[in-house]
């Protein structure tokens, strides 16, 4: 399942040096990072609302192309920012078989 992220992480790295007109990928880093960020969050939305009309009609379509969009802008931010999709698998890997509200509670300050 991995290698279809990491097929990806070494094509988005390759489009950071091509010229903005070649590709999508390199026209968004080329805008920069704000509008990578606008990408994630106009993403995020359709997701939400694919989500909900999913569940209603039976049909996840929309949902699933929506959620591939969802995590390709991801990807995209996180190589903007220098960082490699294998590094959030190691965060899911961190967190496996430790419970949700451990994890949360671990993250948050004490009184």
């Amino acid at each position: 399942m991995s290698d279809t992220l990491h097929r990806l992480a070494e094509v988005l790295e390759a489009r950071k040096q091509a010229p903005a007109d070649t590709s999508y990928v390199a026209s968004l880093y080329h805008k920069g990072l704000n509008k990578i960020l606008e990408k994630v969050g106009e993403e995020s939305i359709e997701t939400i609302i694919a989500a909900k009309d999913a569940q209603k009609s039976g049909d996840f379509s929309d949902v699933i192309y929506e959620t591939a969009d969802l995590w390709f802008h991801s990807l995209v931010m996180l190589s903007a920012l220098g960082q490699h999709p294998q590094a959030v698998l190691d965060e899911l890997d961190r967190r496996f078989g430790l419970s949700g509200h451990d994890e949360k509670a671990a993250r948050e300050p004490s009184a």
